[in-house]
Parts: structure tokens; sequence; C-alpha cells
């Protein structure tokens, strides 16, 4: 009895141990978790079609560089055009975006497409500071163009692009916000990724829903409804609480293919919304 009683305290401070390191790993390594690395070089925009494009390096103001493709206006005008800062999600970069951004690249409109630090050809360490930073280096980039109205800078945020997207609106000047697959908070995301996890661990904040609240320009979300990796639950909260004039949810969409599965209705329903809120 006494052998089982010792054997059973061991597995225990065995299980107890087990979840302590475990909570501590993702104390330490949460920025890693959240802000993946992922290395690729910068290929060539004409390969995907986009022979107008330019690759660029900004520097950030803490240093980091970063690198990406900036898209003058097409077809060209002698008017200062709008612009659209494109902020990408979690599992993507530049490399990978080609073809979409050859798709749904808004008429008359120039386009800046960054990687984050420590993603795509950028370097740096990945961090919450430094996404927000990245995103505001993006911004004064695009706002110094000669050919670009500053005065007609729209953001589009796709999943972790959400974030720097709704910080840039609410901390720059930004004329309208489209948001595909927002999550409401970071902390929101962690209980249902991590419910094993006690919430103490987490210091990450990412949080859509008060950056949304204090929204004053225009914005679309659009949101797959079978999205398994941000529900849209999510979607719709960050739609309400940012007074959405539009919220698209595409039936039969996850998270990565909302795009293909919503086809020309994805592409209209963005372009009519930034040509609404923009202007000619």
């Amino acid at each position: 009895m006494a052998t089982t009683t010792r054997t059973a305290r061991r597995l225990v401070g065995l299980l107890l141990l087990g979840y302590a390191l475990l909570a501590l790993f993702a104390w330490v390594f949460q920025a890693r978790v959240a802000f993946p690395p992922r290395s690729r070089a910068l290929p060539d925009p004409a390969q995907f079609g986009l022979a107008d494009a330019q690759p660029v390096e900004i520097r950030t103001a803490d240093g980091a560089r970063l690198h990406g493709w900036y898209l003058p206006p097409y077809p060209a005008s002698t008017q200062r055009a709008p612009a659209l800062i494109w902020l990408h999600g979690e599992d993507e970069t530049v490399s990978a975006l080609g073809p979409t951004i050859r798709e749904l690249r808004p008429p008359g409109m120039a386009v800046l497409v960054l990687d984050y630090r420590g993603s795509g050809a950028s370097a740096g360490r990945p961090s919450e500071a430094g996404l927000y930073r990245d995103a505001e280096a993006a911004w004064a980039y695009v706002a110094q163009r000669p050919e670009v109205d500053r005065a007609r800078i729209a953001v589009y945020g796709r999943g972790l692009g959400t974030a720097p997207a709704l910080h840039l609106a609410v901390s720059r000047r930004v004329r309208v916000v489209v948001l595909e697959a927002p999550f409401t908070t970071a902390r929101a995301l962690f209980r249902r990724r991590y419910w094993f996890l006690p919430a103490a661990v987490l210091r990450l904040e990412l949080d859509n829903l008060d950056r949304a609240r204090r929204l004053r320009a225009p914005l679309l979300v659009v949101h797959g409804a079978d999205d398994r990796t941000i529900p849209v639950a999510m979607g719709r909260a960050v739609a309400e609480a940012g007074r959405a004039r539009q919220l698209l949810v595409v039936p039969g969409a996850g998270h990565d293919d909302v795009y293909r599965v919503a086809g020309e209705r994805y592409r209209d329903t963005v372009h009519g919304f930034l040509r609404a809120a923009l202007g000619p």
C-alpha cells in the first residue's frame, strides 16, 4: 500500500513538473509561436504578372529592415492617387501572395505589401511591438510617396495582419479599413487554442476589440463561415465593435480559402467598398 502511494505521488509530481515546464515554455516562447519566423527570398514580382511592381527595403523606427513590393497606381494618373497597405496573415509571406495581389489589386491605387520582421526576406526578431512598428513604417513610406494622396490611405489586414491594420487605423491617418478573418483578442484565441494552460502565462495583447471600438474609419469585415482557426463569431464581434458598414460571411470558406471560394464576389466587394470610401 505504501509503495502504491509513493508511486502515485511520484506520478503526480512528474505530471505537475511537466505542466509547469509546458507553462514556462509558453511564457518564454510565445512570441515565436504567435509570430513564427518564415524565411523566404523575395521573388521578382514580374513572374506574377506584376511588371510595374518595385522591390523595396524600408527601415523601421527601431532599425529593422523590411522587404516587400511597392505597386504604383495603375493605370497611372496625373492626380495623386489613394494607396492600400496590405498586412498579411501569420502563415503568409510576400513570396506566396503574388497571384492574389495580381487578382485583388484595386485599380487606380498604389499598393504596398511587406513581410514583417523575421518573416520572408525581412530581418529582425518578431514581437507584438515590432509588428506595430512595421505597420507604422509601411504607413510612413506610403505617405511620403509623391504620387500618393496621404489623406486617402486604406489598410487591408488578414488574420494576424488585422492587429497592425487596426493599430494603424487608430494611430495614423487611415481613411478606410478592410479586415479578413479578424480575431477579437490574443487572450480569446489563447483560451480557444491552449485551454489547458493558465491564462497568466499570456503576455500578448493584440486587442482588436478595443481598437475596433475606437475606430472612426469605414470598416468592411470578410470572414469564412467555416473558419476553424479564427471562428466567424470573432469576425462578427469585431464588425459589431467597429460599427462595420459591411460584413461579408462566405459560406463554405475556411481560414485560408476565403478569396478562392468567394471568387469575384470577394474582389468586387472589396473594390466597391474602397471606391465608395476613397472616391475616384
